[in-house]
């Protein structure tokens, strides 16, 4: 852009408007004030009056250009620091207006000539001095200061910007001054009458012009065209690009100017600067392009006012328009500025992306939301495990490819995840994979750990889950370890789940478990035990012990050790006691001291040292060992008492202390540790009476006499007669693959006139119901059930029966029969056919029973017995058993007929030896069936031998009877020949 440029067009017609009601008189003194303003010709620049120096030769000439040169330089430095040049785009250039109306009339006509001339000055004063405070400079000339107007302008239009700017010429100015000249001689009153001729009629003319002039400025400045030959960039986010503009100065003679840049904000319309030079002033960079922008380097290839912008963002994106302002004269042509669009483009980057792991559950619905920004706008792709996805029922793509939705979860579902965002700068991806949320499993147990007291120990508790917010808890003995009070001062759960103790004590030996838990399923845990080793101690010392003369009697040391106690030294009043030297003295294993038969030598004062692996804690205190005599039984109970239900019994007991001691206190109590029913049982004065008896009364009692020197025990046998039988005990077994063999002890039978039958109650672990199986003979103590399944779980209970009923239960044992051996596989085996092979009945049929258990083939002398138990679920609804069996892989029905629901089992007579048989158990309701579990049995090769051998012992035996026939007949016939012979 060259001079006269950006006139505040709306202001610029408010000029014009004013100056049309200036009157004839005014309009000639304004001409002679033109006139003399011709002389300091000038042109108005974005409101501001800049002098026009015309090419000059003379000395004086040369002279005001320095002048008027020195001039603009002071204006420039003001415009800078008052940012004029910032947004002052609006503003109208009014001498340029008036100069495009002057050029309207014919130069050739001088008067014409003068009167535009002085219609310009007119309006242009009147401009100025509305505007004066903003737009107007004043130059000095020999010490007068005058206002710098335009003498002739020329209105043009940039096509190539797309503005319409005044251009004031050199060669108007010559020929406005020449014309000038020529008529200063003229008189004031000649030239009024010549104006006044036509001063109406011109006036009209240059009214209606300057209003069609003003209506295409306003609608130039408020819409200006767009660009035709813009100079279109495109660059890289964050890459750097450069702004080509030339500057071409008037004749090729640089002069000072301003460069200036804009953008267009597209949303208003409206231009901001964000670069604005001035040569030896600071650059001005527009408000988000601090730091981005700067002038090229002269030495480069490119146009002196071309600009770099670096570190690009998106927001730069848009319209840039190149600006050059001289300021001393004008361009002959518009060749200084350009327009710019930039267009950024970017590679794609992700706004929002969905979680890295998603945990589910089977039926869940999720969605997983993939957004990426850039430009041009990225392309979403969905791919999972490495393949497109495949839009389905359950699974869709929506908003653009932004959100993949899955409606109900399957197993074909979970996997791999990947959203691929990408436009022609790029591609970014990122995987989610979707995972079957489980619960917590322990993947480093706690391992039992030995510590010396005082150190630290530390137990790890490594889990895994999905979701893995794994929650840890650690126990002592079934105790939180928290609320153990002797550990919470020195106990710490880590966040990796480890516990620490430290220091740890004697006392903290034991069993810790951790449980682990994600809130999914039941918790896991795993246990460890701590073994704390110490120096064997004496935790206490009594003052006092006494020993029962003439009787066996204990001296106590109260030991704790670990690891355990090695042996015990003893002292006696002071002197070392050698145990082993003396017949009547034992050191027991616990460190106390065992007197066989206690006598007055063995009275004095006692200490003990213990050790250990690990060393001692030292020596007990001192302990006063006295010799008295144990108290003694003035009465005892009788050695046996027989009543029978409902009746009472009372059992008498009695005994005294020695001197010296105190009397004995007197108790009873059950050899089997059962408490005393004490609403039946009153205890007085040692004895005891127990009323309506019952048979759980049967059993033996113990009076116990006791006192600070010995305790003394009597027993006795209460037996209950007319009972039912009392609990066999001492129940064991032993087991084989499908059998378990019982034996025990029997009860009391009620009496000796009541002879007591068993039977055993068994069931699998497991299952509610029990089944029943009768002992034979009758009497007998052992028994042995057959027909189980190998590898399960059984427990057992025998109750004892007579004639008045059945007896008590012995205690539930558990055994487990054994596992089938399974044959080794050789390279002839022929694998089994798979289990999917055999059809199952369709629950579209109706109503099933449950499944047969425990099917078992048990070969017998007379062939081979397979044996089934009923179902558990359902067995009503069974109405026939059928038998499936396979040598190879298709199924034949065993049984010719149907097998009643009663029956549980079914012999077979033959089958091939040598062979592998699989059979399988239906249960047939009216129209449907369930099977059993698939059960094999090999068939001993000693049963087709058994065939082989009986064939050919019978194959002998009838060669044998064939050779006796043949010599019978031969010998026969001999017969009948010598018969013959003889008659003939």
């Amino acid at each position: 852009m060259g001079m006269c440029v950006d006139p505040g067009a709306f202001r610029w017609c408010q000029a014009l408007s004013r100056s049309q009601s200036l009157t004839t008189a005014s309009t000639a003194r304004t001409t002679v004030s033109a006139s003399t303003a011709a002389t300091s010709g000038g042109t108005t620049t974005r409101g501001t009056t800049t002098p026009t120096v015309p090419t000059v030769s003379s000395h004086s000439q040369q002279a005001d250009y320095r002048h008027v040169s020195s001039f603009h330089h002071a204006k420039v430095r003001r415009s800078l620091n008052t940012t004029i040049f910032i947004k002052k785009k609006k503003a109208a250039t009014v001498t340029a207006a008036a100069a495009t109306a002057t050029a309207t009339t014919t130069a050739a006509e001088t008067t014409q000539t003068e009167t535009a001339d002085s219609k310009s000055k007119s309006v242009s004063n009147n401009f100025s001095n509305q505007y004066s405070n903003n737009n107007s400079n004043y130059s000095r000339t020999n010490g007068r200061s005058t206002y710098n107007t335009s003498i002739s302008c020329r209105q043009t239009t940039n096509s190539r910007y797309g503005s319409s700017s005044s251009i004031c010429s050199s060669s108007n100015i010559e020929r406005a001054l020449a014309v000038r000249r020529r008529n200063l001689s003229l008189s004031t009153n000649k030239l009024s009458e010549q104006y006044s001729c036509s001063a109406a009629a011109l006036n009209w003319l240059i009214s209606s012009f300057v209003l069609l002039l003003c209506i295409t400025l306003c609608t130039s400045s408020i819409s200006p065209p767009a660009p035709q030959d813009a100079v279109h960039i495109t660059a890289i986010l964050g890459e750097s690009v450069v702004f080509n503009c030339h500057v071409e100065f008037p004749g090729d003679h640089p002069v000072p100017y301003v460069l200036q840049w804009e953008k267009k904000v597209s949303e208003t319309g409206q231009e901001i600067p964000i670069y604005i030079w001035y040569e030896s002033y600071p650059t001005h960079s527009g408000e988000g392009y601090e730091g981005r922008v700067s002038r090229v380097s002269p030495d480069s290839s490119f146009g002196a006012a071309s600009l770099n912008l670096t570190n690009i963002r998106e927001s730069d994106q848009g319209w840039y328009e190149c600006k050059v302002v001289f300021l001393n004269r004008p361009p002959k042509q518009h060749k200084n500025g350009t327009w710019f669009h930039l267009d950024v483009h970017a590679p794609p980057r992700f706004s929002v992306t969905p979680e890295d792991i998603i945990y589910v559950n089977l039926g869940d619905s999720i969605i997983l939301n993939c957004q990426a920004d850039g430009t041009p706008t990225p392309e979403i792709l969905w791919y999972k495990d490495a393949n497109p996805v495949d839009p389905s029922s359950t699974v869709g793509i929506f908003n653009d490819g932004t959100e993949l939705r899955i409606s109900t979860i399957r197993h074909e579902d979970i996997g791999d995840y990947t959203c691929i965002a990408r436009n022609g700068e790029g591609q970014v991806s990122h995987t989610a994979r979707v995972i079957i949320a489980g619960g917590a499993v322990i993947m480093v147990p706690p391992t039992n750990q030995t510590k010396l007291e005082g150190e630290k120990v530390q137990f790890t508790c490594e889990a895994k889950a999905m979701p893995g917010n794994v929650t840890v808890r650690w126990f002592r003995e079934g105790s939180p370890v928290r609320e153990v009070a002797a550990l919470e001062t020195r106990v710490t759960i880590r966040k990796d789940g480890s516990l620490i103790i430290n220091p740890v004590s004697a006392d903290d030996s034991g069993m810790y478990t951790c449980e682990v838990s994600n809130g999914i399923g039941e918790p896991q845990s795993a246990s460890a035990f701590l073994n704390i080793e110490y120096p064997a101690k004496v935790t206490f010392t009594p003052t006092i012990q006494y020993l029962p003369f003439r009787l066996a009697g204990v001296v106590q040391c109260y030991i704790k050790a670990n690891p355990p106690l090695q042996y015990v030294t003893w002292t006696k009043d002071k002197r070392l006691l050698e145990p082993y030297q003396t017949k009547d003295i034992v050191i027991m294993n616990n460190g106390s001291l065992l007197f066989t038969r206690v006598n007055q030598n063995h009275q004095g004062r006692y200490t003990c040292t213990p050790y250990n692996a690990q060393g001692t804690q030292g020596s007990s205190g001192h302990m006063e060992v006295l010799v008295r005599k144990p108290p003694a039984f003035t009465i005892e109970p009788d050695p046996l008492y027989q009543r029978k239900v409902g009746e009472s019994v009372e059992m008498h007991c009695d005994a005294q202390e020695a001197e010296g001691t105190t009397k004995p206190t007197i108790t009873w109590q059950r050899r089997d540790g059962q408490p005393l029913q004490k609403n039946r049982v009153r205890i007085m004065n040692g004895n005891i009476t127990i009323d309506n008896l019952r048979r759980s009364d049967f059993g033996y009692y113990q009076c116990v006499a006791s006192n600070e020197v010995a305790t003394i025990v009597s027993a006795t046998q209460l037996v209950i007669e007319g009972t039912q039988p009392h609990a066999p005990y001492n129940l064991s077994g032993t087991a084989t693959e499908f059998s378990v063999t019982l034996s025990w002890m029997p009860g009391y039978s009620g009496g000796p006139d009541y002879k007591q039958d068993y039977t055993i109650w068994y069931r699998e672990a497991g299952v509610s119901d029990w089944s029943t199986i009768p002992v034979t003979p009758s009497g007998s103590t052992q028994v042995t059930i057959n027909r189980l399944s190998p590898g399960t779980t059984y427990e057992f209970q025998v109750i004892g029966k007579n004639a008045l009923g059945d007896g008590m239960m012995s205690k539930v044992i558990t055994i487990r029969t054994l596992d089938v051996q399974k044959p080794k596989k050789t390279s002839t085996t022929t694998a089994a056919p798979n289990e999917k092979e055999f059809k199952h009945a369709s629950d579209d049929l109706g109503p099933k029973p449950g499944q047969p258990r425990n099917v078992s083939v048990l070969e017998i002398p007379n062939g081979f017995l397979i044996s089934w138990q009923v179902p558990l679920e359902r067995p009503h609804l069974v109405q026939f058993y059928t038998i499936k069996y396979r040598t190879d892989a298709q199924w034949k029905t065993l049984n010719r007929g149907q097998i009643r629901p009663e029956e549980t089992s079914y012999l077979v007579k033959n089958l091939v030896g040598g062979r592998t048989y699989y059979f399988r158990v239906l249960a047939n309701s009216l129209k449907s069936y369930e099977t059993s579990e698939e059960i094999k049995f090999p068939v001993p090769a000693r049963v087709k031998h058994k065939a082989i051998t009986a064939g050919v012992v019978g194959g002998i035996l009838f060669f044998i009877v064939a050779i006796i026939l043949s010599i019978c007949a031969v010998k026969i016939c001999n017969k009948r020949k010598r018969r013959k012979q003889e008659k003939g």
